[in-house]
C-alpha cells in the first residue's frame, strides 16, 4: 500500500528543526564539559524519542533538550506531558543503555540566545 504523501514543511518548520538541531549539539557540548559520556541521540521509540543519552559514571540520564529565541520562553518550553513522553520513551529504552547497579533520571536543557544551558536534573517525578 502506497504512503500518503507528507504535508509540505513550512520555512519555519525548517528553522525550528535547525535550530533543535543546533541545541542537542550544544547541549551535549554542555554535558561533555560537567564530565558525562554522550551515549545516543535522538532516540526514537513507540513511546516517543530521547534527545540525548548520557553517561556520568553509573547515573544514566536521558536528557530532553529544549531551544528557545529568548529566555522567556524558557519558562514554558517543557510541561508534565512531554516529560510523561521522554519518561516512557526512557523506559523503553533503559535495557538497552543501562547495566545493574545504574541510576536512571530524565534531565532537561533548556537553550536560548546570550544565556548559560539551564540543566534541570531529575526534572521528572513519575507517580
Amino acid at each position: 500500500m502506497p504512503r500518503p504523501p507528507r504535508r509540505p514543511t513550512t520555512h519555519a518548520r525548517q528553522n525550528a528543526e535547525v535550530a533543535g538541531r543546533r541545541g542537542e549539539r550544544l547541549a551535549g557540548w554542555w554535558l561533555r564539559l560537567k564530565g558525562w559520556s554522550i551515549l545516543d541521540r535522538r532516540v526514537r521509540t513507540p513511546a516517543g524519542e530521547v534527545d540525548l543519552v548520557a553517561r556520568r559514571g553509573k547515573l544514566i540520564a536521558f536528557v530532553e533538550v529544549k531551544t528557545r529565541a529568548t529566555a522567556a520562553e524558557l519558562d514554558v518550553a517543557i510541561d508534565q506531558r512531554r516529560l510523561a513522553r521522554v519518561a516512557a520513551a526512557a523506559e523503553v529504552l533503559m535495557p538497552r543503555y543501562a547495566g545493574p547497579g545504574d541510576d536512571i533520571r530524565v534531565d532537561v536543557i533548556l537553550l536560548a540566545p546570550g544565556t548559560r544551558p539551564r540543566h534541570i536534573e531529575n526534572a521528572w517525578i513519575g507517580e
